[in-house]
C-alpha cells in the first residue's frame, strides 16, 4: 500500500472548490482485503480513532462509514486510508470533512484518494500516519502477505500525540485563527505569509497585515514599552494608574536588597519575556529571591530582572482593542481539587479526561502535567505526587494563570466595574497599543481599584484571545471582530478586482489587451501572463507565472488595485487555482494542445479543467459562444452575468441571450467595415472598428478580433461591477495597444525593418497554426511566404501532424525546425513528421527543407527572403528569435533604429462615429421561453439570460 503520486491543490481544482490532496495510490496484495475480509480491523481502527464513529459517509449520517466498513464484503483499504487521514487532521483540531477516493481505471488496485486539508504538511503527515496505522491494524494472515513489516516499538498513542503536537506548531494560534475566521466572515480574503502567524488580510492595495494579535496599526515604540515591563509601570504610575513597586536589578544580591526595601513577599520577573515564563510570586525570604532572580534570568533575553510588590488578588486579563475594552477574563491557575480520596496524581489524570483538554492549543483547555515547576511547587507544599489532598482543597501546579499551562478563564466581561474598564483603556492608550493585554490583579474586579486596590502588573503587546474566544466558564467573547473592524472599516473594501483569462490560445494576449485598458484608464493593473508577472506594466518577476504562485504574488503586492490573471492548464492539473473565486472569468476556446499529457486525454477533459475559473466567478463569466465546448460551459456558471462573444451576428443563441436583455459582445458587419458590439441589458452599445485595433493588423488578424472582443468584455464587466470604466476608457485602451515586441514578446511581433516583412509568433499547436495561416492569407504579399515551422515534442504524433496540415496550402516555402528542449523526441524526429506530413499534403519536395536547429533554421529562412516576400516565425526561444530577425544583415547598425512596429500606437480619434450596423436583437415580440436549435439541442431563459439546456432542463 504505497503513494505513487502526489498533487497538491492549493485553490479550487478538478475536485472541488477548496484546497485537497490527491494522491495516486496503489494498494498492492491489499486489493484482494476489502474490510469485511480482515477479522477484527474495523473495531481496532475505531478504539484507536473513535471519531471515525461519527464520519458519515455515503449514508449521509454518523456511523454510515462504520456500516461501510462491516456490512456485505465492506470497503477497500484506499477508502479507509482517506477517512483516517480526515479524522487524523480532525483531532488536531483541523475542521476537514470531504473526500473522495475512486479507481483510476489504469491499474488493478491503484486509486486516487482525494482528501481535504486546511495546512499542506499537516494533510500530508496524516496521510502518512494514516497508512502506517492501517498496516499495523490489519491481522497476522494478512500482515505476512505485504512487504512492510510491523514496527516493533511502535506506540499509536505517542505518534498520535506527536503528531498533534507538530501539527500545533504548524497551525495558527487561537488568537491569529480567531482573526482571520472574523476576516473570513466579513468576506476578508487572507494569505499566509511565513511558516508562523505573519499574515495577510485583504489583497492587493488594500490588504493589512498581522502577526498573532500584532497589527499592521501597531505602533513599534509601543511594542518596545510594553516589552519593556520597568518603563511600563514607570510610564503608568507617572499617570497616577495603580502598578505595584518595582525595581530593576542585575545580580542575586541587589534582588535581595530590593526585596528588602520593597517588602516580602515580592514578584521575579524576567524584563523581557511573556506566556509567564521566568515568573516567581509570593517569594517570602532571601533564598527564594536568589532562586526567582536565576529562573527569571535564565528565560530573559538579558541579564534584567525585575523585583516588584506582590500584589494580592485574582488574575485578570483585560483586552482592549482600539481605545475599547472589549474583553474581561479571571484567570486561574492549573489546579486539582481534593476529594479525600485520590492522589494528586490520579486528580491531574482525572481533570485532563474532560474532553475540552487537550494538547497544546488542540482545544479549549491545555492538560495538566507534571514537571519542573510542579515538582517545586509540590515539594514546596510538603506534598508529593501521591499525596490526598482533604476534599475540597485546591493545589495550584501553576504560580502563574497562563492558558497554555493549563490554568483557566471566567468571563467576567459584563460585570467589571466602570473605573475598572476605563483604568485598562487608559493603560493601553498610554503604551500606545492598537491591541494591548492589560494584566490587573484584583480581589474583585466587580469593585473600583480606588475602593478596593489592585494593579496593573503588566500590559502586554500581542495579546492571547483563547481565554476569551473560548473561556473555561462565562460566555465566549468575539474579540476579533473588533480588530478586523479596526483594519478594515465597515464598508471598506477588502477584496481588488480579479479577472481571470484561459482557454487554449489567445490567453496572454487577452490578457495583457485587458491590462493595458486599465493601465490606460489610471489603474496599477497586476497581470501573470507566461512570460512572468507584471505590475502596472514592468516586469516583475520572469517565468511562466499562469499557476497559483503568480496569482498570489499580484495579491500580495501592495501596489496593486486590480488583477488579471492569465490561467493555463497546466497551473489548473498540477496545483489548481490561486484564488477561491473571481469577479469575471473568461474562457475563450478548448482546442487540442497537450493532450495526452496529465491525464488529459480528450478536449472534453480538457474543456473540465478549463472550466473551473468559470465555476467560482462571481459577477460575470465570459464565453465563446462560436466554440460548443465552450459554449457548454454555461450551465455550470453561477455568476450573476453570461456575456457571449461570437463573431457570428446571426448567433441563434446569442441572438435569443441578447433579446432577453442578456450581455453579449457581437462583431457586427456595417458599411466600413466591422464593428465589435457590446449588448447588455437590451441596450446596443458600439465599441470600435476592428480596422482601428493595431493589434489586428487591420482587421485581418482574426484570432487578435476575437481576443479584443473578449478583453471588451472582461474590461466592461469589471466596468459594470467592481471598478469604474467606461467605454471611452475601454476603446482607448484597445486603439493604444500593439503587439509590440515589447508589449507582447512572441504574439503576432511584426518587424518591417528588412526589405521583406517578418512575423514572429508563439504558435504551438494546431488552431494557434490555423488562425496564423488564415492571417497570411488575407495580407497582401508581393513576393514568397516563407514559413520557420516547428512543433513541441511532447505533444502526439496526431498533433504534430495537425501542425503541419494547418500550414500546408498557405506558404510557398518550409523550414521544418525543432525546438531546443527535445522533449523525448529525436534531434531530428519532429521536423521529420513535419515534412513528412507536409509532402502527404501535396507540398512539393523541392519546397521544404529541414534545418533542426532552430537558429539556424530562422537565419537561413532569414536569408531566403528576397524584398516583397513574408517570413513567419513560428518561435521556441522568443527573445533569441527576435534579436536574430532585428540584426539579420546587421542593417542599419545594431538594428535598434528599426525596432519601429507595424502600426503606430494610436491611430484614430477616440471616439468612432456611429456606425451604420445591423444590430442582433431584430426586436421580436413574445420570445419563446424554449428555442430548439437545428442540431437539436435547446435554449433555455433564466434570470442570467439565454444558455443551452442541461439535460434536466431539455427534459
Amino acid at each position: 500500500m504505497r503513494v505513487v503520486s502526489t498533487n497538491v491543490y492549493v485553490g479550487p481544482n478538478p475536485y472541488a472548490h477548496f484546497p485537497v490532496i490527491r494522491h495516486t495510490i496503489d494498494l498492492g496484495p491489499l486489493e484482494d482485503y476489502p474490510t469485511a475480509k480482515l477479522d477484527g480491523f474495523a473495531e481496532r481502527l475505531v478504539e484507536a480513532l473513535p471519531g471515525l464513529q461519527e464520519h458519515g459517509c455515503s449514508y449521509r449520517t454518523p456511523g454510515g462509514f462504520i456500516r461501510r466498513m462491516v456490512e456485505d464484503e465492506g470497503t477497500w483499504l484506499g477508502h479507509v486510508w482517506e477517512h483516517v487521514a480526515l479524522e487524523l487532521q480532525s483531532i488536531a483540531g483541523h475542521e476537514v470533512t470531504f473526500g473522495k477516493t475512486r479507481s483510476t481505471g489504469r491499474a488493478v488496485g491503484e486509486y486516487d484518494m482525494v482528501f481535504q486539508y486546511q495546512q499542506k504538511d499537516v494533510g500530508l503527515e496524516a496521510s502518512e500516519l494514516a497508512r502506517r496505522l492501517i498496516l499495523r491494524l490489519l491481522p497476522d494472515d494478512v500482515q505476512a502477505r505485504i512487504d512492510e513489516e510491523k514496527e516493533a516499538d511502535y506506540d499509536w498513542e505517542e505518534e498520535r500525540d506527536a503528531f498533534i503536537k507538530r501539527a500545533q506548531r504548524i497551525a495558527f494560534g487561537p488568537s491569529t485563527q480567531s482573526i482571520i475566521d472574523a476576516a473570513v466572515e466579513r468576506d476578508i480574503p487572507w494569505i499566509r505569509l511565513n511558516q508562523y502567524s505573519l499574515v495577510q488580510l485583504g489583497h492587493g492595495k488594500y490588504q493589512q497585515r498581522i502577526q498573532a494579535t500584532v497589527t499592521g496599526q501597531t505602533k513599534h515604540i509601543a511594542v518596545e514599552i510594553a516589552s519593556d515591563k520597568e518603563d511600563t509601570r514607570t510610564l503608568l504610575e507617572s499617570l497616577g494608574l495603580p502598578v505595584p513597586q518595582q525595581r530593576l536589578v542585575y545580580g542575586p544580591q541587589s534582588a535581595v536588597r530590593a526585596a528588602r526595601s520593597i517588602g516580602y513577599p515580592v514578584v521575579t520577573k524576567p524584563l523581557n519575556a511573556n506566556h509567564g515564563r521566568g515568573v516567581s510570586i509570593r517569594l517570602t525570604s532571601d533564598e527564594q529571591v536568589v532562586t526567582g532572580f536565576e529562573h527569571a534570568q535564565a528565560h530573559g533575553s538579558g541579564k534584567s530582572v525585575l523585583v516588584e510588590s506582590f500584589v494580592t488578588g485574582f488574575d485578570h486579563r483585560m483586552l482592549v482593542v482600539d481605545g475599547h475594552l472589549v474583553a474581561v477574563a479571571k484567570r486561574v491557575p492549573g489546579h486539582v481539587v481534593g476529594d479525600g480520596e485520590h492522589t494528586i496524581e490520579e486528580l491531574v489524570e482525572i481533570v485532563n479526561e474532560d474532553p475540552r483538554r487537550g494538547v497544546g492549543h488542540e482545544k479549549v483547555l491545555t492538560r495538566l502535567q507534571f514537571d519542573a515547576q510542579a515538582e517545586r511547587l509540590l515539594a514546596e507544599a510538603g506534598h508529593s505526587a501521591e499525596t490526598v489532598l482533604p476534599e475540597g482543597e485546591v493545589f495550584y501546579l501553576r504560580s502563574t494563570a497562563n492558558l497554555s499551562t493549563g490554568g483557566t478563564a471566567i468571563d467576567l466581561t459584563d460585570v467589571v466595574h466602570p473605573d475598572n474598564r476605563d483604568m485598562a483603556v487608559r493603560a493601553v492608550r498610554a503604551v500606545g497599543l492598537d491591541v494591548g493585554g492589560v494584566d490587573f490583579l484584583s480581589d474583585d474586579v466587580t469593585q473600583s481599584w480606588r475602593d478596593v486596590g489592585g494593579a496593573i502588573v503588566e500590559v502586554n503587546a500581542a495579546p492571547g484571545f483563547r481565554m476569551h474566544v473560548a473561556p473555561s466558564e462565562g460566555t465566549p467573547r468575539d474579540v476579533a471582530r473588533p480588530v478586523i473592524d479596526m483594519l478594515f472599516p465597515p464598508g471598506s473594501p477588502g477584496r481588488i478586482p480579479v479577472a481571470i483569462v484561459t482557454g487554449t490560445n489567445g490567453k496572454t494576449t487577452t490578457t495583457r489587451m485587458v491590462s493595458h485598458i486599465l493601465q490606460m484608464a489610471a489603474f496599477v493593473p497586476g497581470m501573470t501572463s507566461t512570460d512572468g508577472v507584471f505590475v502596472d506594466g514592468r516586469l516583475t518577476v520572469k517565468g511562466d507565472m499562469t499557476g497559483p504562485m503568480g496569482a498570489r504574488t499580484v495579491l500580495r503586492d501592495p501596489m496593486v488595485d486590480a488583477a488579471v490573471l492569465e490561467v493555463a492548464r497546466g497551473g489548473l492539473v498540477r496545483a489548481g487555482l490561486g484564488v477561491n473565486r473571481c469577479d469575471v472569468a473568461a474562457c475563450l476556446n478548448v482546442s487540442a494542445d497537450h493532450l495526452g499529457l496529465g491525464r488529459i486525454d480528450t478536449l472534453e477533459q480538457l474543456a473540465e479543467i478549463k472550466r473551473i475559473p468559470i465555476e467560482v466567478a462571481e459577477d460575470t463569466v465570459v464565453l465563446n459562444a462560436d466554440d460548443p465546448l465552450v459554449l457548454a460551459m454555461a450551465e455550470h456558471a453561477k455568476a450573476k452575468h453570461i456575456c457571449y462573444v461570437t463573431m457570428d451576428g446571426e448567433h441563434a443563441l446569442v441572438r435569443e441571450h441578447v433579446r432577453e436583455g442578456g450581455r453579449a459582445v457581437v462583431l457586427e458587419r456595417g458599411v466600413a467595415g466591422e464593428m465589435i458590439t457590446i449588448h447588455d441589458g437590451g441596450r446596443h452599445l458600439p465599441l470600435i472598428w476592428t480596422h482601428l485595433i493595431p493589434a489586428t493588423i487591420d482587421g485581418k488578424a482574426r484570432h487578435n478580433v476575437q481576443n479584443a472582443m473578449f478583453a471588451a468584455g472582461i474590461a466592461y464587466a469589471l466596468g459594470n461591477g467592481p471598478v469604474e470604466l467606461t467605454l471611452d476608457q475601454i476603446r482607448h485602451g484597445l486603439q493604444t495597444f500593439s503587439t509590440s515586441f515589447y508589449e507582447a514578446p512572441g504574439r503576432l511581433n511584426v518587424f518591417d525593418g528588412h526589405p521583406f516583412r517578418v512575423i514572429l509568433d508563439y504558435a504551438h499547436n494546431p488552431a494557434a497554426v490555423e488562425a496564423m495561416a488564415d492571417l497570411v492569407d488575407r495580407l497582401e504579399v508581393q513576393g514568397r511566404r516563407i514559413l520557420a515551422l516547428a512543433a513541441p515534442g511532447d505533444r502526439r504524433d496526431e498533433d504534430i501532424d495537425a501542425i503541419a496540415r494547418a500550414a500546408a496550402g498557405h506558404f510557398d516555402h518550409f523550414v521544418c525546425k525543432r525546438d531546443d528542449r527535445l522533449r523525448g523526441r529525436g534531434e531530428t524526429e519532429v521536423p521529420e513528421m513535419l515534412r513528412a506530413t507536409l509532402l502527404a499534403a501535396g507540398v512539393a519536395d523541392g519546397a521544404i527543407e529541414l534545418v533542426p536547429d532552430e537558429t539556424e533554421a530562422v537565419a537561413h529562412a532569414l536569408s531566403l527572403a528576397e524584398p516583397g516576400d513574408l517570413v513567419v516565425v513560428f518561435g521556441d526561444q522568443i527573445s533569441r528569435c527576435w534579436e536574430q530577425i532585428i540584426h539579420h544583415g546587421e542593417a542599419g547598425g545594431d538594428g535598434q533604429a528599426m525596432l519601429t512596429p507595424h502600426h503606430p500606437t494610436a491611430m484614430a480619434p477616440s471616439t468612432p462615429a456611429t456606425p451604420v450596423v445591423s444590430p442582433i436583437d431584430d426586436d421580436e415580440d413574445d420570445a419563446p421561453r424554449v428555442v430548439e436549435l437545428p442540431d437539436g439541442q435547446r435554449l433555455v431563459r433564466d434570470s442570467r439570460g439565454v444558455h443551452l439546456a442541461s439535460d434536466e432542463e431539455a427534459d
